[in-house]
């Protein structure tokens, strides 16, 4: 039997401790002890849940890494086209981590209306493209159907299509600047098949989904020829290593880069928010661990007769430590379960109603992601009160200060 905790017990469950002076105090260090777990559970829910949303959006425009002719290198309109016929495609089966791969051509165009005109990218690709992304965020109509004939359907952004004033099924002209200014641009007639919205305005505002053998015509590229390949990896976090090895196992020709290497900037950004969940962590543990220490400081004061008789009774100064520690724990655990109960119930609230709204412009979303996994859960809350249990520790050195004699004297 553990002698410490059933004394621990017997104290948090006697009614003189609810009544007590102290009662007011550790009811507050209980509350910060919640409001500290709610923050955490907050910070990093939405910290991660924002790159994780973000990161699936630049990948879905663009793919987790590209491999382009090294005259196209990080342009976003393609440039010299890339042979189809490669040993990688369609499967990358020498390096684990990839997934898919896919082939892509961008060409750049004028949009025509009656009343209205808007630069665009058009952005060809063929049976094989995967559009589980555009469907996740499509607001209206269907994705193109692209089979053996070449397709004029085409998916818009919900900006674009509000500039030109289009809808689904509408018609319209695209003007394709050739390679020699003294000759007329090429036009093509497209159809709205359907329009999406991400969020992520910069994207959407520049590009248009198609069949790419409308830009390989334009272009004179034969069927095997291409703008690029995108790649589209298992995991992300080991993007950078996937990255060189398929640099290193492609043609010295071609380049491979990831949309990290592509939009250095965003990805600064976002690892700024590791920075700032960890700063946040760490202020919230501090001062859940002050709290913590009042109220333990609190409790061994109006317990000073109790550690005198115990110590009177042969009680060494450790084991009436961890009495008053099994005591803290106890209150940081119940402070932990509220925190989690109403935190984890906030979290859901705004995952599935998305109350917390954000600027598109700024953050390129339109409301605050939520992503929060088990082993993160699990990790803040052992953290948090291993962490408080020790900053307790040096604290509870005050029982060995306390004199037998005086304490049991004390009143």
């Amino acid at each position: 039997m553990n002698y410490e905790l059933f004394i621990a017990k017997r104290i948090i469950a006697s009614k003189q401790h609810k009544n007590s002076v102290s009662s007011p105090i550790i009811k507050i260090s209980i509350l910060a002890i919640a409001i500290g777990i709610i923050v955490m559970l907050f910070s990093v829910a939405t910290g991660v849940g924002l790159q994780k949303r973000i990161k699936e959006k630049i990948s879905g425009f663009n793919g987790h890494i590209q491999i382009v002719n090294y005259d196209s290198n990080n342009s976003r309109v393609t440039v010299t086209p890339v042979s189809k016929n490669q040993d990688f495609y369609p499967n990358f089966n020498s390096i684990p981590n990839v997934k898919k791969v896919q082939v892509y051509a961008t060409k750049a165009g004028i949009i025509r209306t009656p009343n209205e005109f808007e630069g665009i990218i058009l952005k060809g690709v063929d049976q094989n493209y995967d559009w589980s992304f555009f469907k996740e965020y499509l607001a209206s109509g269907e994705v193109p159907k692209i089979g053996s004939k070449i397709s004029n359907d085409v998916l818009i952004s919900s900006k674009t299509a509000a500039r030109l004033s289009l809808g689904v099924g509408d018609e319209f002209h695209i003007f394709f600047v050739k390679n020699d200014p003294n000759k007329a641009p090429n036009s093509r007639k497209f159809a709205v098949s359907g329009i999406f919205n991400s969020g992520f305005e910069e994207f959407d505002e520049a590009f248009m989904m198609g069949d790419i053998r409308h830009i390989q015509r334009i272009n004179k590229w034969d069927e095997n020829q291409v703008g690029g390949f995108e790649i589209f990896v298992n995991d992300f976090d080991q993007l950078k290593q996937t990255g060189f090895e398929v640099y290193e196992q492609i043609d010295p020709s071609l380049n491979a880069y990831t949309i990290a290497e592509k939009f250095p900037a965003i990805f600064e950004w976002l690892s700024l928010f590791d920075t700032n969940i960890i700063v946040i962590i760490a202020i919230m543990i501090l001062i859940a661990g002050i709290n913590m220490i009042t109220a333990l400081l609190v409790l061994i004061l109006e317990r000073t007769q109790m550690i005198g008789i115990l110590k009177a009774l042969g009680n060494h100064n450790w084991s009436i430590r961890k009495i008053f520690l099994y005591n803290a724990a106890f209150l940081i655990g119940k402070g932990l379960l509220w925190g989690n109960l109403i935190g984890v119930g906030f979290l859901m609230i705004q995952k599935y109603f998305g109350i917390i709204t954000l600027n598109p412009e700024t953050y390129y979303v339109n409301q605050a992601p939520v992503y929060l996994s088990i082993s993160a859960l699990v990790w803040i809350n052992l953290g948090t009160l291993l962490l408080c249990v020790l900053m307790l520790i040096v604290p509870s050195f005050i029982v060995s200060k306390i004199s037998p004699v005086k304490a049991i004297k004390f009143d």
